[in-house]
């Protein structure tokens, strides 16, 4: 039995016995993703591991090393895996389960919660999690097929637990277990890992979130800073965490859940303007020792109304793929990692990110959240990485949602809620305000009702009328639906969300919001400054004075599957492009904004224009003082 030769043959009955209890889960590992136009299906979800077979061969064996990762203290590594099967076929894989005993451990402490009895079992070992990624045995050796030999180079990052790599024959619809390998972990598997920067409440405020395997029981987490080479101060964090049962459907509930550690918040306040500060996250373990994470640095927040550069980037719909080429990540979420490296590349020029909504595309596999936390630490934990609710994070039946869908795969908004911070009053309800030096954001949740005389109604008026256009000019309106406009729209005639614009466009043209952004439909489209359907300023590439409608950007390719657009020819559509990219918005001062969408691939600047004004051109209208309304539609 070399395929398990780290189990014991008492081990090995053991692990028999236990996974013949193991829940057989049917349907609800296959959870498709189908918001937004062409979207792609979860890779995990592909996997058909509730139907997996004991089929352990002799003369199998699967060998990873290094033993150890993450010596040199490193958050990620590369293992090397070597396969030998005298069987071999094109759709033999390699999963990667973590924890490395596939979920028995429960079991063994006496716990049945994750992978419960059953009276239908019919073979072994009816695995009861998903694995957190896979390759295809062939996928570096077009000779294993001949051969049946293999060596697989796997990217694994830390994820608290220890990993185990698993041979399957028989496909992703129809898995048989043929071999196991040896268990591999990191050095220090509970390091508190991927701060993400976020503002507080208020603008003098940053807000530090990360993850770790430590439990408040087992140490204290709080976070070191100052301002570069002065001394430093300690603030406390707060801890969280969220449970299986906290989930609301499959596969989040079932295949797709993983233990998501412990997630650390703490309030960096009184902070001086456009100020450098240092910091660095730490654990004081229960024996008076220190565990301490690498040391990061950030830029405060602009004094509101500060006149000084002022660099915004806003897109959606970027989702995670893998640099190690596993999880078919290349047809699953093309651009993601193309956006991400172009912003790293350019970060010394960026002060703040807006990702608005479908942030993971994990759809209820836990595990994919610290691979996109991993992906962007080096962002997240330099600038404020500022998110907005989507579908793929709060759409589950039965849930409190607006929408009644399943796109989140069960998470239901718990997870975005838990590992990211916003500035909200209560982040159940996704939607909160922010300032930023000369801007002002009003970031709306589409997954709950905006309509009028609803809770976020109020809020979006409320939010919209406290800009103080003279220290602030620039009000920005985010959504991750379309509550605007999208010639991607077209099937049902909306051009947008239904009730969106009916219920909205009279606040946004009374509080003269400058630009409105919108993801969900993954391509970028620009409009003319646009009220009830009609362009209000003729130009396209500068706008000045009284402009009397807003812009609405689609900026929903931050990676995911592209959008088509539809055939109608919309008077109001400047600019469309179906490709992989991002807005960045540049306030030089008071008066002067430079718009650019820039694609993900080059970094290069594809669409822009400028908007110069006084303070008078935006000036909210009062009662019966508004612009005529247009007859468009």
């Amino acid at each position: 039995m070399r395929s398990l030769s780290f189990l014991s043959m008492e081990y090995l009955f053991l692990l028999m016995s236990i996974l013949s209890q193991c829940l057989k889960f049917g349907s609800g590992t296959a959870a498709v993703v189908h918001a937004g136009n062409g979207d792609g299906v979860q890779p995990l979800s592909k996997i058909a591991i509730h139907k997996a077979v004991y089929a352990l061969h002799e003369n199998a064996s699967v060998k990873a090393h290094p033993l150890v990762l993450g010596t040199k203290g490193g958050d990620s590594d590369w293992v090397t895996v070597e396969i030998e099967f005298p069987k071999p076929s094109e759709d033999d894989w390699i999963a990667v389960f973590s924890p490395a005993n596939f979920r028995l451990k429960e079991f063994i402490n006496g716990s049945s919660s994750i992978c419960q009895p059953s009276d239908d079992m019919e073979q072994f070992p009816h695995i009861c999690s998903a694995p957190i990624k896979y390759k295809y045995a062939n996928d570096s050796d077009a000779d294993y097929k001949k051969t049946g030999k293999s060596s697989l180079k796997f990217q694994l990052i830390n994820q608290r637990e220890d990993f185990s790599f698993a041979l399957f024959s028989g496909g992703l619809s129809d898995p048989k277990l043929v071999a196991v390998s040896n268990v591999i972990s990191f050095a220090n598997p509970k390091a508190p890992l991927y701060p993400r920067l976020s503002q507080g409440k208020s603008w003098n405020e940053m807000t530090v979130t990360w993850t770790s395997g430590y439990n408040v029981i087992e140490a204290v987490p709080f976070v070191e800073w100052g301002m570069k080479e002065e001394s430093q101060t300690r603030s406390p964090a707060g801890t969280l965490t969220f449970h299986q049962n906290d989930m609301c459907a499959p596969p989040a509930r079932t295949v797709g859940w993983r233990d998501p550690g412990f997630i650390h918040t703490s309030f960096l306040k009184d902070l001086w303007p456009s100020s450098v500060y240092t910091y660095k996250l730490g654990h004081k373990l229960v024996d008076g020792s220190y565990v301490w994470s690498k040391s990061y640095s950030f830029k405060s927040s602009p004094y509101p109304g500060q006149d000084s550069l002022q660099r915004v980037v806003i897109f959606g719909d970027m989702g995670k793929a893998e640099r190690d080429g596993s999880n078919e990540y290349s047809n699953y979420q093309p651009g993601s990692l193309n956006t991400t490296d172009q912003l790293i590349k350019d970060l010394k020029n960026i002060d703040i990110v807006f990702h608005i909504g479908d942030i993971t595309y994990a759809n209820g596999y836990i595990s994919q959240w610290d691979q996109f936390t991993s992906q962007v630490e080096r962002i997240a934990s330099t600038v404020p990485y500022m998110i907005a609710s989507g579908n793929h994070e709060r759409d589950a039946p039965n849930s409190g949602s607006f929408y009644d869908g399943n796109d989140s795969g069960g998470e239901c908004g718990v997870i975005a809620e838990t590992m990211f911070y916003v500035p909200a009053e209560n982040r159940a309800k996704f939607w909160y305000s922010t300032d930023y030096g000369m801007f002002h954001f009003c970031i709306a949740d589409s997954e709950h009702d905006w309509r009028e005389g609803s809770e976020q109604y109020k809020f979006i008026e409320k939010c919209l009328a406290s800009a103080d256009r003279r220290k602030q000019p620039w009000l920005i309106f985010v959504a991750h639906r379309v509550l605007g406009y999208s010639s991607s729209y077209w099937k049902d005639a909306s051009f947008g969300e239904p009730m969106g614009r009916e219920s909205l466009q009279g606040l946004w043209q009374k509080y003269k919001v400058d630009i409105a952004f919108f993801g969900h439909i993954h391509n970028y489209e620009r409009t003319c400054p646009v009220y009830q359907g009609q362009c209000m300023h003729v130009g396209k590439s500068h706008y000045s004075g009284t402009v009397n409608g807003t812009i609405h950007v689609v900026v929903g390719g931050g990676g995911s599957h592209l959008s088509a657009f539809g055939p109608t020819q919309t008077s109001w559509s400047l600019y469309k492009d179906s490709d992989f990219g991002f807005v960045k918005l540049t306030a030089y001062n008071h008066s002067s904004l430079l718009f650019e969408y820039k694609k993900s691939s080059d970094g290069n600047v594809y669409d822009s224009f400028t908007i110069s004004r006084d303070y008078r051109d935006v000036l909210a209208c009062v009662h019966d003082g508004c612009e005529p309304t247009t007859l468009g539609s």
